[in-house]
């Protein structure tokens, strides 16, 4: 059965996947990324994971796998095939695409692992029959991935959707990329949860702690929760005013805080758009699947491309 590789790499852990051209996923696997060791030890290990991932495809599919996708966290040079770097994995220009290639001897696609996530949800998932969508991941940090007409942009410099970055609050809390009142430490997951410990006196409570409280009517979460809901209308509505998306898909672990999160935020978006068109605001819905099958889709995209070059010159 004809089938691709696709890997999604973390920052402690590894999902893979065997993914047929219908994007089914054929076979799952999972490992720690094992970044303790170090940068050059992760190297191996993806390259290890690939392999045996290779292996497993032509013992029990009959046929070798036809390229590969590999997704990766950081600063991605996608056209070059270069994990730039990576702050959790220790990285710096790391030539991956080449690497996956030449151990495995097929086609490979590297993309940063936000964008193909949002590629999967766009393509696939929430955003499925959209011609233009913007993916926003509210994890740790904020990130994002533009996609128009079934692709992703990376932009000229690979930056492409850091929607995280915009600053919203000038004159805010500093931010590790040097600017201050960025989105992400206003909005994020880790700044809800920074925000709730601090209102709530207890060290360890966290974002998903906020939304229950909200949810039980505590004033003090609803504050929180309020602050960072403005921060962020704020920040998707500079999107939308310059991007014009159709949809607007909203993943990562806060959003798993579904209406909680979803019903004040369209209110709150709805209520500073003016002459933007509102687009249809939707939660992510591949979970954490959608890593793996957007990489899969690097995969099968790029034996597409190649095979229309083929073609065109034949």
């Amino acid at each position: 059965m004809r089938h691709v590789i696709a890997l999604d790499v973390g920052g402690t852990g590894m999902k893979a996947a065997l993914v047929g051209a219908d994007g089914a996923l054929l076979h799952q696997a999972r490992r720690p990324t094992g970044r303790e060791r170090g940068p050059d030890a992760v190297v191996a290990n993806i390259l290890d994971f690939a392999a045996e991932l290779s292996a497993h495809g032509t013992k029990t599919l009959g046929e070798p796998a036809a390229a590969a996708g590999v997704a990766v966290p950081g600063i991605v040079d996608e056209a070059a095939g270069i994990a730039a770097y990576s702050a959790n994995l220790g990285w710096r220009d790391v030539p991956l695409r080449e690497l996956i290639r030449t151990e495995l001897g097929i086609p490979a696609a590297l993309g940063h692992d936000v964008r193909t996530g949002g590629l999967a949800e766009g393509r696939v998932g929430a955003g499925k029959g959209a011609d233009r969508f913007l993916f926003v991941a509210l994890g740790t940090g904020i990130a994002g991935a533009i996609g128009v007409d079934g692709r992703v942009e990376a932009g000229a410099h690979g930056f492409a959707g850091e929607i995280g970055h915009v600053v919203v609050r000038p004159g805010g809390p500093p931010c590790p990329c040097g600017q201050r009142g960025c989105l992400e430490r206003l909005a994020s997951a880790a700044a809800v949860s920074e925000a709730w410990a601090a209102a709530s006196g207890d060290p360890s409570a966290d974002a998903a702690d906020c939304a229950k409280a909200v949810t039980s009517g505590d004033p003090n979460a609803v504050r929180v929760w309020q602050h960072a809901i403005d921060a962020l209308a704020d920040g998707l509505v500079t999107a939308l005013t310059l991007l014009d998306p159709r949809t607007l898909i909203i993943g990562g672990g806060l959003a798993e805080a579904g209406e909680t999160l979803f019903t004040p935020l369209r209110d709150a978006v709805r209520q500073r758009v003016t002459f933007q068109k509102l687009p249809t605001i939707v939660p992510a819905v591949l979970g954490d699947a959608a890593g793996c099958l957007g990489a899969g889709l690097l995969a099968w995209d790029l034996l597409t491309t190649t095979t229309r070059i083929q073609e065109e010159t034949t």
